[in-house]
């Protein structure tokens, strides 16, 4: 069997010796995030099925836990890692032509470095390199946010450092405040022993860890810096940010919950910030007249909606809410990429400027289309599956409390399906503007259409088929759900 260490240390080298063929052969480098990829996907998916049957557990040095370092690829961190590579490897083909200009051998140095962050976040198992893992992905990501060097991107980059740090700053004191109670920083060490230590000294150190993570999960009210930093990075970044780097953020919160403290008293309060969370991005995206602005809020609303299924603590809650993760990551993937090259055609980002694109564009507005009826939940596409799940889940519950959240949370969806359908009746009902009637019909390169065409396939394929992804689902819910399997697991006792 594969060890899974090598999803780590395949991809960080070839990002070191991606400058190095650059000097040997120039565009050498722009196939190297496919590379490391594919690569990840393929190990990722054999490694899958083992997985399922009971977590794999790497030690390094020989040393057992809590004194090695140690990753756990058990069912959620390899069912992340898979999607994480498969959103990176169709966004690394995508990249290959859309940039070509500015230094694009550190791009791509960069873009390769956040996707290692984030499998490092899924698959380590001690809280310290949690935050190592996260400051990759963080740091990698304030770079290409600022990218292109203009004035908002670099105000948009600079913005999302400052936020970050302080997020990053949160996240450190609350290691620090375990490490002091516990001696310790394995995950499955400190889960074990969390009743030897005060309530109180507990809470503090939650707080902490759940504000530091909560900054890149772009939960309310931590989410300020999301609209600036999606709407001004490459629109292939632009697909990792939304696709894959919130859910990181995400995911840190659930297993900080969930697994370290089983700290379930709390989620009642998440639930009610995650409806906030909902909202507020719906809201704010239904306002937006600039389209990357817009796909931004939705995935803040996006993100509200897997964490109020989170907040149910039931299996079939967080097996929704993981849904809505590959749901979402499959959708704004396509939805930035395909109108990456719109903008490129129109020089314009407002929403109108993609007005009668369904004839110049037709099959990347199709592609379009189909990411945009997935989010708002329409069959037969897998949003309609992912949020059926999240509304069978609520109901389960047979609580007040969450049924009436439901109903709140639908309200955003009815909002989403507005602003979309919106779009979408420009793409296909409304004349194109004045200086672009006479253009041709013109698709982008095939290195832009084959991503695209993919993620709509896959939208359609695992909608009509749910069954595709429904095991791993189940088990990456228990994964996360059952503290005693995981620390036994870990801990070999």
């Amino acid at each position: 069997m594969v060890s899974p260490i090598l999803l780590i240390a395949v991809p960080l080298g070839l990002a070191f010796i991606t400058p190095l063929l650059g000097l040997a052969r120039k565009g050498a480098p722009r196939y190297v995030p496919a590379v490391a990829m594919l690569f990840n996907l393929l190990v990722s998916v054999s490694l899958l099925p083992d997985a399922l049957r009971a977590p794999i557990v790497v030690r390094t040095a020989g040393w057992a836990p809590p004194f090695s370092i140690h990753l756990v690829a058990g069912p959620l961190g390899l069912l992340l890692s898979s999607l994480i590579a498969l959103i990176g490897l169709l966004v690394a083909v995508y990249g290959m032509d859309y940039i070509r200009e500015g230094a694009t051998t550190r791009y791509h140095v960069l873009s390769i470095l956040i996707l290692v962050g984030a499998t490092g976040v899924v698959l380590t198992g001690d809280v310290f390199n949690l935050f190592v893992f996260f400051e990759i992905l963080c740091i990698s990501s304030y770079a290409l946010v600022a990218y292109w060097g203009d004035s908002a991107s670099v105000e948009a980059g600079a913005k999302y450092l400052i936020q970050g740090a302080i997020g990053s700053s949160f996240v450190l004191i609350g290691i620090g405040l375990l490490y002091g109670a516990f001696g310790a920083l394995s995950m499955a060490d400190i889960a074990a022993n969390v009743s030897s230590v005060s309530s109180f000294r507990l809470f503090v150190s939650l707080a902490f860890l759940i504000t530091g993570f909560g900054v890149e999960a772009a939960v309310f009210p931590l989410n300020a810096w999301l609209p600036d930093a999606h709407s001004s990075a490459p629109s292939s970044i632009s697909a990792i940010l939304s696709g894959i780097a919130i859910k990181a953020g995400i995911y840190a919160v659930a297993r900080v919950v969930y697994t370290i403290y089983g700290a379930q008293s709390i989620l009642p309060f998440v639930a009610l910030l995650s409806v906030a969370t909902l909202l507020i991005g719906e809201m704010c995206a239904f306002s937006q007249n600039d389209i990357k602005r817009l796909l931004a809020y939705s995935s803040i609303g996006q993100m509200g909606l897997i964490v109020f299924g989170l907040a149910m603590a039931s299996a079939t809650g967080v097996s929704a809410a993981l849904f809505v993760v590959i749901s979402h990551a499959l959708a704004k993937a396509l939805l930035f990429l395909a109108s990456g090259y719109m903008i490129l055609r129109t020089g314009s980002r407002e929403v109108s400027s993609l007005n009668g694109m369904g004839t110049r564009m037709p099959l990347t507005s199709l592609c379009f289309t189909v990411g945009a009826f997935s989010l708002v939940g329409l069959p037969p596409f897998v949003g309609f599956a992912s949020k059926f799940m999240i509304v069978r889940a609520a109901l389960e519950t047979a609580d007040t409390f969450f049924v009436v959240l439901l109903a709140i949370a639908l309200i955003g969806t009815v909002i989403e399906g507005a602003y979309f359908l919106r779009i979408v009746q420009g793409l296909y009902f409304k004349p194109a503007p004045q200086q672009a009637r006479e253009e041709t019909r013109k698709e982008p390169p095939l290195s832009a259409l084959v991503p695209v065409g993919v993620l709509a396939a896959l939208i359609v394929a695992v909608g009509l088929y749910p069954g595709l992804v429904e095991r791993a689902l189940g088990a990456a819910a228990n994964d996360l759900l059952d503290r005693d399997s995981y620390v036994q697991n870990v801990m070999g006792d």
